[in-house]
């Protein structure tokens, strides 16, 4: 499984996080972005990174001071913490995610991209630096495809490679005062992957009921899995959360389906960090029939919008106070995007070729079965500290098969 991302996107590893940080803030940040999203766009895929966007406006916060500081901790839920204590939160991702692991790859670029003619404070590039391993670059944002290589050369250096084109022309322009990039890869591998052999054509059905053909992955095993009731009558009230771990086992994915003759926006307004909370205490280890499309979502968001909703304002403005960041007036946050990506595949990385197609015999059901082959939610959370660092929904599988191989239909 491969994630990338514009401007903020952020994977958590295994790592004591602070008692003193509430969990639950990020997930409720999680919550509320994802509602968002979802009233822009309403039959869209979604992926986003929480933590990505935690972890920018934490560089943010950094440089500001009075009400614009105020605005954004309220908006990030952190008026309950002492002041600084969130930064020290971030610092400990930051430096979690910099620690080399075996069991998946993890790279992360983060900086800070400011228009020519501002000067910007020595303290808060040393807080950059030491809190957020982040710096700064002085660009002409006029020159919007010299910028666009800079960056992208940029993140190209500090991810060996990994990450291209993450930026375009069109996200800059002379009203660009200043862009904060944060791009990270990460890579990691099921902890039971799915036998290539076994992945072959399926039908999924949309909410507007049409159908498309997608590769859909199978396997049966052992995994943490429960049944939970909406509260309604349609189709039992039942919907099915599913957890798939990685190698690493720290971290896994969620799935959560809803029956076939219910449309997933019946689903979605249920989705608060408590009932997260709960499918993650809840699922019991069992034997399931797991299949699983493989899929790939990508997302390009335009968050000052959204940010706007959720209370921050002061900070696209020119009576923003950044003084902690320069000396500098009308100084101001221009751009606000996030661009996601997700693959999911057979081993959880890249693609793998299906060879030697088998049949799957689903006549005697013998276990209890989850069949992805309708839209549904998911998400990557961290089982140590509960946090959510990715999260979206598909719609539209038709957009995500990019193998180019042909399956055996079912």
């Amino acid at each position: 499984m491969a994630y990338f991302g514009l401007f903020t996107l952020l994977a958590t590893q295994s790592v004591v996080i602070g008692a003193t940080f509430p969990d639950k803030t990020i997930t409720e940040w999680s919550v509320n972005m994802y509602n968002h999203l979802r009233a822009t766009g309403e039959d869209e895929n979604i992926i986003f990174s929480p933590l990505s966007i935690a972890l920018a406006m934490g560089v943010m916060e950094l440089g500001a001071q009075g009400s614009t500081l105020k605005e954004i901790r309220h908006s990030m839920g952190y008026d309950g913490l002492i002041n600084g204590e969130e930064i020290s939160f971030l610092k400990d991702i930051s430096n979690m995610i910099s620690a080399e692991k075996s069991q998946y790859v993890m790279k992360i670029a983060n900086s800070l991209f400011v228009q020519d003619g501002f000067h910007i404070n020595d303290e808060f590039l040393q807080m950059m630096k030491k809190c957020l391993n982040a710096e700064v670059h002085h660009v002409d944002f006029s020159q919007n495809v010299a910028v666009t290589n800079y960056i992208n050369k940029w993140v190209e250096n500090y991810t060996n490679s990994l990450l291209k084109d993450l930026v375009s022309p069109r996200d800059f322009d002379a009203a660009t005062h200043l862009a904060l990039i944060n791009a990270v890869y990460f890579k990691g591998n099921w902890k039971s992957q799915f036998r290539p052999e076994n992945t072959r054509t399926f039908s999924f059905t949309k909410d507007d009921e049409s159908e498309v053909q997608i590769p859909m992955m199978y396997q049966q095993g052992e995994f943490y899995y429960g049944e939970f009731s909406d509260g309604s009558n349609e189709a039992g009230g039942i919907y099915q959360v599913l957890e798939l771990p990685y190698e690493t086992d720290d971290l896994s994915m969620f799935l959560v389906l809803s029956r076939q003759e219910v449309p997933l926006a019946t689903l979605e307004p249920l989705l608060k960090p408590q009932l997260i909370e709960e499918w993650a205490n809840s699922v019991k280890k069992q034997k399931v029939e797991v299949y699983l499309p493989r899929f790939t979502v990508e997302q390009e968001i335009d968050l000052k919008d959204i940010f706007k909703a959720l209370g921050v304002n002061e900070i696209f403005i020119r009576d923003a106070n950044l003084t902690a960041m320069s000396d500098k007036k009308e100084l101001f946050l221009s751009k606000v995007v996030h661009k996601s990506f997700i693959e999911v595949n057979e081993e959880g990385t890249e693609a793998a070729a299906a060879s030697g197609i088998t049949a799957i015999s689903r006549m005697a059901v013998l276990y209890p079965q989850i069949i992805v082959d309708h839209p549904f939610l998911f998400f990557v959370r961290s089982k140590i500290s509960g946090l959510i660092m990715f999260m979206g929904r598909v719609m539209h599988p038709e957009t995500m098969n990019t193998s180019g191989h042909d399956f055996e239909e079912l």
